[in-house]
């Protein structure tokens, strides 16, 4: 019974990220088998194929929280993970989280940022927690993290370690809508929003 319980509430997760995102049934059925197996995976794409709103749109049907980074060489790893600020009338360091304290964090063109902020992310993508100032802070559970990069564009770029590739479960590509759902996006008022 729980087992049926389980795939009727994947069904309708599925179904509701494919009301506004169209012709991707595939690519929402793996990043849905990636969530439930607690994976995390690396979307390898041009822009303008929907990534960033697929993401949201998994992340709202999960009701879990949502945050996006964009990647850039000027990103620091305390960017990511949050830092300690000292509070002077409490007179003691008070931590401020960063965004990666999300259920599903997208970090948008992840070899855009310099391989030490690449690095920050291995500890929360293995550990499911991350350090900061020798203080170990657990990530909301489920954590996911789905990473971007522009197959086309590699100037300015940091290619990922092996280290880091290893730890995605699964790396997938959207690709552009077929000629069915590009027309359901223009003629469908609100359609894919």
């Amino acid at each position: 019974m729980e087992q049926q319980t389980a795939m009727q509430l994947l069904d309708q997760i599925r179904h509701n990220v494919e009301s506004c995102i169209f012709g991707k049934k595939d690519e929402i059925t793996w990043m849905l088998t990636a969530i439930v197996a607690g994976g995390h995976v690396l979307i390898e794409d041009v822009p303008g194929t929907g990534k960033t709103q697929l993401v949201k749109a998994l992340s709202q049907s999960i009701g879990g929280s949502f945050h996006r980074i964009q990647c850039n060489p000027d990103l620091l790893p305390t960017d990511i993970t949050g830092v300690s600020i000292y509070h002077p009338k409490e007179e003691q360091f008070v931590f401020r989280p960063g965004p990666i304290m999300a259920n599903m964090l997208l970090a948008d063109e992840i070899n855009r940022a310099t391989t030490k902020t690449q690095s920050a992310l291995l500890e929360a993508m293995e550990e499911r927690s991350v350090s900061v100032d020798g203080v170990t802070y657990e990530l909301p559970k489920p954590f996911v993290l789905f990473a971007t990069q522009n197959p086309i564009e590699f100037e300015g770029t940091y290619s990922l370690p092996e280290a880091q590739l290893d730890r995605f479960l699964m790396k997938i590509s959207l690709g552009y809508p077929d000629e069915a759902s590009e027309r359901r996006l223009i003629t469908e008022p609100g359609a894919g929003r």
